[in-house]
């Protein structure tokens, strides 16, 4: 990470996972009210929130490792929300085309998240 990097607030993938977040948001007030207590609608929205979450706490915490073990849990919210959002368009909730946005955007940010992560993997381990 570049040294003017000083708060999570700096990082491109924490930008993006908030404006992700917010997209959920957004998308997810069409679906049935049935699902917003306890149901998808809940699950989708806390996960989506915390992968921008994970990475300002993990950010906050000044140690690399503690760092990366707060990626690897925004990777797994990742994971989760995909799991979630296909199961979202399969039950017709999520129309087709936000699906494929969603999905393109979630692609993204977990791709940039794996590299956040494995850099500070190579650093950890190269630290003397």
């Amino acid at each position: 990470m570049s040294e003017s990097i000083k708060s999570y607030k700096d990082l491109q993938v924490w930008k993006r996972s908030v404006a992700f977040a917010v997209e959920i948001y957004r998308v997810t007030q069409a679906f049935p009210k049935a699902e917003f207590y306890g149901g998808l609608v809940d699950q989708i929205r806390r996960a989506a929130i915390s992968i921008p979450s994970n990475i300002a706490e993990g950010h906050a915490r000044h140690f690399s490792k503690v760092f990366a073990n707060h990626l690897d849990m925004a990777l797994g919210s990742a994971a989760e929300l995909q799991t979630q959002l296909l199961i979202a368009r399969e039950v017709g909730y999520l129309r087709p085309q936000d699906y494929e946005h969603l999905m393109a955007d979630l692609t993204e940010l977990t791709k940039m998240l794996h590299s956040i992560y494995a850099a500070i993997n190579r650093r950890t381990r190269n630290a003397p």
